[in-house]
């Protein structure tokens, strides 16, 4: 047996419209993901949607439905975007399916037992917006609560709580002995500032059942269902144990049915990419319940910023939006992969203009990689009859050099910078066919042997440009392939050695890659 790269997003809550920020996690998630495949590494990569709540009970019954019914319908929008964006996910996971729900309940059984909760009143305010407790300290200096929170109404009501005041110190160690496990690191200072100037009060883990139905029953006391986002939390380990996988079914062993321990080994989770508005429930609280199960942490939590619009923020209200899927449909899901990684590194902020997205698909990806593959095809075609010549090795050092840093880019989950590494290969071989000019070539029968050297360093740039780019746009990668009459799929790294295009062998038909648009869409 052998260990899974297991990586993860966030799972999304079922009751709202796909937007950006879904998009762009998934598509980092993605090109990580199909990253490690390239590695020749065994991967498997979770998404899935969140659907218990106070939210989604007060509309489904507002509908006349039932929380199941109206679920039912929005987790096929969700799957249907994770599709439109070609994601190469192994498995999409819904908390109100039967195998995460028997999993969550092994899970609560075994913290009960070992004297992880207890039972408390709880006297204040409540937020039935963002699904919280507030306390006096979140009331602002006029005595009201932040927009953010929705009506805030008081609350008095006994619930079940997780200690967690015992693991701050722990925490805090791990943390600062393992400086990879929050990236970047800006988001590692935040969490550590965090934990050495605030006492972690105790997370309450119920929602009394009178008050919210819709969400998973708690085992050791039918009154009451588990707060939404220890639910959501626990889908990371809830798929593996419904997978058997074995570290997970041991720590969970003798508190529910599960499945027997089997040979799919995921946990702990490689890669886990979240937003920076979830990082406390990630770093702080996650690691804490991964503790009390005894089981290890996710190596690395990778920790992305949020889009603007035109610099401003987006809005629903004023139309100020991104629609992943409108971009997709008019500009193809490629160019909207490309653009969200090429525009923004995993951390800080990032700023959408259309203007923006209109150019770097003329610059980049028509009048670029586009041009670069339309004119070494054609050439071929031209002078040689699309038959590969003999090898030339003009770029084969800079090749192989990219290949190498693109690589180690990625390993250290620096996605923007193996982008633009490939961009400067890509930017290399546009100016060799300047520097070298294949048309004058072709027209002197003594430099027969240059032009071949020439014809074969641009084709096989191409090829070695399908395999580094194959992780960000799969489609783009295969279409390469597919016009240099490769059969295979250009999905592992070790097929971007230098030489791979063999001589004598005869290339497809160039076609765009990126059709020219005259207007911005």
């Amino acid at each position: 047996m052998s260990k899974r790269f297991y990586l993860t997003t966030a799972i999304d809550y079922v009751n709202g419209q796909p937007h950006l920020g879904h998009a762009y996690e998934k598509i980092i998630t993605d090109v990580m993901a199909r990253a490690r495949r390239s590695m020749g590494e065994q991967v498997f990569f979770l998404t899935g949607v969140d659907e218990h709540g106070q939210k989604v009970q007060q509309t489904a019954q507002a509908e006349g439905r039932t929380p199941q019914d109206y679920c039912e319908g929005l987790a096929e929008v969700w799957r249907q975007f994770a599709s439109r964006l070609e994601l190469s996910h192994d498995d999409f996971v819904r908390t109100s399916e039967p195998r995460h729900q028997e999993a969550v309940q092994a899970i609560l059984r075994k913290l009960w037992a070992a004297g992880h909760f207890y039972k408390d009143q709880y006297s204040g305010f409540y937020s039935t917006k963002e699904e919280t407790f507030l306390t006096e300290k979140d009331r602002r200096a006029d005595g009201t609560f932040d927009p953010i929170y929705g009506p805030v109404t008081e609350l008095v009501e006994e619930n079940y709580y997780f200690r967690l005041g015992a693991h701050q110190e722990w925490l805090i160690g791990h943390i600062e002995a393992h400086p990879e496990f929050i990236y970047p690191e800006i988001r590692r200072n935040e969490v550590l500032g965090f934990l050495r100037h605030h006492k972690l009060e105790d997370l309450c883990v119920t929602r009394p059942a009178a008050r919210l139905s819709w969400g998973i029953p708690v085992p050791f006391d039918p009154a009451y269902v588990t707060y939404v986002w220890f639910d959501a939390l626990s889908n990371y380990v809830t798929v593996p144990a419904a997978l058997g996988d074995p570290l997970v079914s041991r720590a969970l062993a003798g508190h529910g049915a599960l499945p027997a321990p089997g040979s799919l080994e995921l946990w702990p989770a490689d890669v886990q990419v979240i937003g920076k508005d979830i990082l406390k429930f990630h770093a702080v609280y996650w690691p804490i319940m991964l503790r009390a199960m005894e089981l290890p942490l996710p190596r690395q939590l990778v920790v992305h910023g949020w889009w603007q619009k035109e610099g401003q923020k987006m809005s629903k209200s004023t139309g100020n939006i991104v629609d992943p899927l409108a971009v997709v449909g008019e500009w193809g899901v490629d160019a909207f992969r490309y653009y969200v990684v090429r525009e923004l590194d995993v951390g800080p902020d990032g700023n959408w203009t259309d203007s923006g997205f209109a150019a770097r698909y003329q610059a980049v990806l028509a009048n670029g990689l586009g041009n670069l593959v339309n004119r070494s095809l054609s050439m071929l075609k031209r002078y040689r009859q699309g038959i590969v010549p003999p090898a030339g090795s003009d770029l084969a050092g800079e090749a192989d050099a990219a290949v190498r840093q693109t690589i180690a880019h990625l390993r250290a989950s620096e996605i923007q910078s193996a982008l633009l590494r490939i961009e400067g290969l890509m930017v290399r071989a546009n100016q060799y066919v300047d520097q070298t000019a294949p048309f004058k070539l072709a027209k002197d029968p003594a430099q027969a042997g240059r032009l071949d050297g020439v014809l074969y360093c641009l084709a096989e740039t191409c090829r070695v440009l399908a395999v580094l780019l194959w992780p960000f746009l799969p489609g783009t990668a295969s279409r390469i392939y597919r016009q240099l009459g490769l059969a295979e799929t250009p999905d592992r790294f070790a097929a971007a050695g230098w030489g791979g295009l063999p001589s004598g062998h005869r290339i497809g038909d160039p076609a765009p890659l990126f059709p020219r648009k005259d207007q911005p869409g």
